[in-house]
């Protein structure tokens, strides 16, 4: 690990924030071209992609409120340059920018579902980026583990997020990078040969919640408990987040699909003479 590139003078330059910034760099380009390659705007694609990068920034912070005492107790670390530290829940910024996103669509009277389907394999390049971040800073650690690629952090890393020392950790971040990053080779894939509109984005739904939902089990960070569920569940926030959204996105894709399956059939029942 190594949270800090360099320093201009006094001002450290972190990896963290490095790494944060490719991650939407990289995302918004993938974006960019995949809508292009649909019809759509690239203009427009940009525009909703800066759009839903601040509100992905604002979400993952909110959510920190609930989930992290220290943020509870100290909100203001929030706008502070800590967030190029490490910060941020993943679903926190993922619903936000959903949620600005959709309304940002509809004011551009863009397609909802074939835009969110140029944005999902970006969104899974981002997050195999942007964990190598967290590896460097040494947040969202795992639990102890006797196997061969257990890593240990530096103090440098226990410094700023509090990682333990001294002991091999599932290297959950590395995990979650690899796991986001055959994501998108598959999504990238399904893009070209979809069969209906949204196929991409509640394919990363469901695929994202399975694999976040497994390697919740492995991390060890502490997150705090909203509203005692966690207690009550046995479930992380972002277990719990998993199960909705996944759900959602297996009920959304199974009906979709079959509407899609249904019209294809109705056409090529079809008889040529009426189809001309």
């Amino acid at each position: 690990m190594y949270p800090e590139l360099f320093r201009i003078g006094n001002f450290p330059i972190n990896t963290y924030g490095v790494l944060l910034a490719l991650a939407f760099l990289s995302a918004l380009l993938v974006a960019a071209k995949l809508a292009a390659r649909d019809g759509l705007p690239r203009e427009r694609v940009y525009d909703l992609g800066l759009w839903m990068l601040l509100a992905a920034i604002v979400g993952s912070k909110v959510l920190m409120l609930f989930t992290e005492p220290e943020y509870r107790e100290n909100p203001l670390r929030l706008v502070s340059l800590d967030f190029l530290r490490s910060g941020g829940v993943f679903y926190g910024g993922f619903v936000a920018a959903i949620l600005a996103g959709y309304f940002l669509i509809r004011r551009y009277k863009l397609p909802w579902w074939k835009t969110a389907d140029a944005f999902a394999p970006g969104v899974a390049l981002g997050s195999a980026i942007g964990r190598q971040g967290c590896f460097a800073a040494g947040c969202c650690w795992g639990k102890p583990t006797t196997l061969p690629w257990g890593v240990e952090f530096t103090e440098a890393g226990h410094e700023v997020t509090g990682v333990p020392l001294g002991v091999h950790l599932h290297p959950t971040q590395l995990y979650e990078s690899f796991g986001a990053l055959l994501i998108f080779f598959f999504l990238l894939w399904l893009h070209r040969r979809k069969h209906f509109s949204g196929q991409v984005i509640l394919f990363y739904a469901v695929l994202y919640a399975l694999m976040r939902f497994t390697i919740e089990i492995f991390r060890d960070d502490p997150r705090g408990d909203i509203l005692g569920l966690t207690t009550l569940t046995g479930l992380s926030t972002s277990q719990m987040l998993s199960i909705i959204i996944g759900t959602w996105g297996l009920v959304v894709l199974i009906l979709r699909w079959r509407r899609a399956t249904h019209d294809e059939e109705k056409v090529s029942s079809t008889p040529d003479t009426a189809r001309a």
